[in-house]
């Protein structure tokens, strides 16, 4: 079995970290990785969602791994936000929704992989933090972007610029995470997904583009994409089927197009 390890669940794809030994931290090699693994995701024929999580009871993802940052060169040390930046980000271009099943410690590079994903569940003793400011650093994979975009600016700060642990019940509180689970995470987490699956990912797809434009835009014109988008959606024939099921009293049959 691989570090990154890419399962199958019915209809949802399981992306393992398997680095249980060293907390599933992160190298630039494992990231590359999970790079390869979200493009192979991409590819794959039936999948409506993305799981992702840790081996082990202990860790979802301690970070990046120090030793491998230290003594490097400037542009080195630019090259290496900028891949983890970039594979983070192909989670928002995904054609399928991703969920974070945040087991244990999510701290530095595992907290900004699941500040990436599209939701987020946390078992009872999931904690996160950003604890680069203890070693004079700040987060460089999208920690300081995505967190204040989630949990608003002012609290996003807080939690920077201290370093300090978010447990379970205030990441759920803050609105960090979307539910804190008992019990198997796994089987919460299909079921989670099980919620939106069923609809048509081209629909999915737009409504995610829509918020996720908006974030960087003012009202009136992130009003503008909802509107472009909103309308694309009318032109699919999975919004024919959805509306006539809908006056014909039935369930909708999605076939994503």
């Amino acid at each position: 079995m691989s570090v990154v390890d890419l399962t199958r669940n019915g209809d949802c794809a399981v992306l393992t970290l398997n680095r249980p030994e060293a907390l599933n931290a992160l190298s630039f090699a494992i990231i590359r990785d999970i790079g390869a693994a979200f493009d192979e995701v991409a590819e794959m024929e039936g999948v409506r969602a993305l799981l992702i999580i840790g081996a082990g009871e202990k860790s979802f993802c301690a970070g990046a791994d120090i030793k491998e940052l230290r003594n490097r060169p400037l542009m080195d040390q630019l090259r290496g936000a900028e891949l983890g930046q970039s594979v983070f980000a192909r989670l928002d271009t995904l054609p399928v929704p991703s969920v974070a099943l945040v087991n244990g410690y999510a701290f530095g590079g595992g907290s900004e992989l699941a500040l990436a994903c599209t939701f987020r569940l946390a078992s009872e003793n999931a904690v996160f933090g950003l604890p680069e400011i203890k070693l004079g650093l700040i987060p460089g994979y999208g920690g300081t972007q995505r967190l204040p975009r989630l949990i608003g600016e002012g609290r996003a700060l807080e939690i920077i610029m201290t370093g300090r642990n978010v447990k379970a019940d205030e990441a759920e509180r803050i609105g960090l995470v979307n539910a804190v689970v008992e019990g198997d995470l796994m089987q919460a987490g299909l079921e989670f997904a099980g919620k939106f699956t069923r609809y048509s990912l081209p629909a999915l797809g737009f409504a995610r583009s829509a918020v996720q434009r908006a974030a960087d835009l003012p009202l009136a014109e992130g009003l503008r994409v909802e509107a472009e988008l909103s309308t694309l959606a009318y032109r699919t024939q999975d919004a024919e089927e959805g509306m006539a099921a809908f006056e014909e009293k039935r369930k909708p049959e999605f076939k994503d197009g």
